[in-house]
């Protein structure tokens, strides 16, 4: 489909498409094997701008927005969705500087995150605090010119390899909601250290780590907005990054699609080509009807956030994860169907991606979270209508 991309943003496409033949489908199935984490896309990455997508030309990025971001993480995602999470997931450390940071803060920080330099991480879930981020338990308690930072984050995306960390504490724990805070935490800072690497279903080239802070003294000057803005910075954030989220399942679909068709065009049984077949014909008309449902759902939407300030951002946002994070399970699972006995093996990719594909329905909020988020704000819209319908 012609989706009336600007010739910049075509150029994107292609450049990640061509970074993920050339670099990351060659090796995914060795990083997937091994955890190693991807450096050298990275450097590749860095290298061809694509870190800087999203952020302002002040800060050394290209001044694109939602969509210019999705269309690079949608191609990344065809190849692995472990590489493609470890750049996006720069992003949502990245995204509370950029949008609550004061200006010393976004020169000291944006430039480095820009250029692919250093990588970013997002600080905010623990053990006891999922879904429930009002759960957290981590401290930081202010200390003349410094705050002490004391807990521990879990399943923290790039923990250890980034640099720039955006953590959530609790400052003030009397006040609720209101009593969290964001700060930047940089690796190497003391008392900031690093628990076990976690060994995963799925994503195996993302790295995913504990952030622990044992009396971790980080100066005042590196909190991000002002006390008690915390979880406004989480929840605005996650609007940001939830479109990347979907993107990433779009690029996983249509990678598992592209597999399942060539397949069938393939694999002869009984005489003739599996695609011949009716039972087979309807599987992919699902998956492909599916995939691009999804695709025009995120693109829509992330030209709608770019273009609007979006008070229903967390709706829509929401709505992206929720449904392009199902399609993509479900189209990995068919895909593993249509190839049979071979999809169930590591001789094909397939079988990799329906392991990649589950977090898209857990991590940055489940979806079950993400359906509450939806039917929450379709309340909040309706109770302002005067119009009634029956």
């Amino acid at each position: 489909m012609d989706y009336f991309l600007t010739e910049e943003q075509q150029m994107i496409q292609e450049l990640a498409a061509q970074i993920t033949k050339e670099k990351i489908r060659p090796v995914r199935a060795e990083l997937d094997e091994s955890e190693a984490f991807p450096w050298e896309i990275m450097k590749v990455l860095a290298q061809s701008d694509l870190f800087g997508l999203y952020i302002p030309e002040a800060y050394g990025g290209m001044g694109g927005g939602i969509l210019e971001n999705c269309l690079a993480i949608e191609q990344l995602a065809q190849g692995c969705i472990g590489i493609a999470t470890t750049f996006a997931a720069s992003g949502l450390g990245a995204y509370p500087i950029l949008l609550f940071a004061n200006e010393a803060q976004k020169q000291a920080y944006l430039p480095d995150i820009a250029s692919g330099k250093r990588l970013a991480a997002f600080g905010v879930t623990e053990s006891g605090a999922g879904s429930d981020v009002s759960g957290i338990q981590t401290t930081a308690v202010r200390d003349g010119d410094y705050y002490i930072l004391n807990g521990t984050k879990q399943w923290i995306t790039n923990g250890g390899e980034a640099e720039i960390y955006s953590v959530l504490a609790i400052t003030d724990r009397s006040k609720g909601p209101r009593g969290a805070s964001f700060f930047i935490v940089e690796k190497g800072d003391p008392g900031f250290s690093f628990g076990k690497k976690e060994k995963k279903l799925g994503i195996r080239a993302s790295a995913t780590r504990e952030l622990v802070f044992q009396d971790c003294r980080v100066r005042k000057d590196r909190l991000i907005a002002k006390e008690g803005m915390g979880f406004i910075v989480a929840m605005k954030t996650f609007d940001k990054s939830r479109p990347g989220i979907g993107a990433l399942g779009v690029g996983l679909a249509q990678g598992a699609l592209d597999i399942s068709v060539e397949y069938a065009r393939k694999r002869v049984q009984f005489g003739k080509p599996i695609i011949s077949f009716q039972a087979i014909q309807h599987k992919l008309a699902n998956m492909a009807t599916k995939t691009e449902a999804s695709r025009a759902l995120i693109y829509c939407i992330a030209r709608h956030m770019d273009a609007n300030d979006a008070p229903d951002a967390s709706k829509v946002a929401a709505m992206c994860k929720v449904f392009a994070g199902d399609t993509a399970m479900e189209v990995a699972t068919e895909a593993v169907q249509v190839l049979g006995g071979y999809g169930y093996m590591q001789d094909y990719p397939v079988e990799k991606m329906m392991r990649d594909a589950k977090i898209l329905q857990i991590y940055e909020g489940t979806n079950e979270i993400q359906r509450n988020i939806i039917g929450q704000e379709l309340n909040k819209e309706y109770s302002r209508l005067k119009e009634t319908f029956f």
